[in-house]
């Protein structure tokens, strides 16, 4: 919420209950509905059961609608929410194929800045990318950048081998 706040340029701090109030006491009622919805009797299935059960919370619908008021709000326009959705999509195979989230959200934060300097590197090196290899602290780091690599790979490597040699057997 902090973070949201100085977005839209609210300084966060015990000044902004006398600066804006009408935030801070919709903000307080959001919280008292949100209470509500989840003691009610229609909603005491927890996101936690049903996520163990396998099924929807029954606060899913709400929140996915909510989401999209707050997405459209921000720029009023609809390609936004379709966006999120696509995404939100996305999301969903992934998880459902084994993908790691962490290694995408590092690939997305810290990918620009390593194209940065890559490109820095390059015009350092007037363009010749044997300088990785050849300067010693760079080729260690490109050595077990390749080694952690292949080790990454040879379970799924050694999984395709056995099943190839179970099915020449038969």
């Amino acid at each position: 919420m902090v973070g949201a706040m100085t977005i839209h340029g609210i300084v966060p701090g015990p000044q902004v209950m006398q600066k804006q109030p009408e935030l801070v006491w919709g903000m307080i009622a959001s919280m008292w509905i949100g209470n509500l919805m989840r003691s009610s009797s229609t909603c005491r299935w927890s996101a936690s059961g049903a996520a163990a059960a396998g099924a929807v919370s029954p606060m899913f619908p709400s929140i996915v609608i909510f989401c999209a008021i707050g997405i459209y709000s921000i720029n009023n326009a609809p390609v936004d929410v379709i966006l999120a959705g696509a995404f939100g999509l996305l999301g969903y195979w992934l998880i459902k194929h084994d993908f790691e989230p962490a290694p995408l959200l590092l690939g997305m934060v810290l990918g620009p800045l390593m194209e940065e300097n890559l490109r820095r590197a390059l015009l350092i090196s007037r363009g010749d990318a044997s300088v990785f290899f050849t300067r010693p602290l760079s080729a260690v780091l490109m050595a077990t950048a390749a080694f952690l690599l292949v080790l990454a790979l040879l379970p799924s490597l050694r999984k395709k081998r056995d099943e190839v040699f179970v099915e020449s057997e038969t």
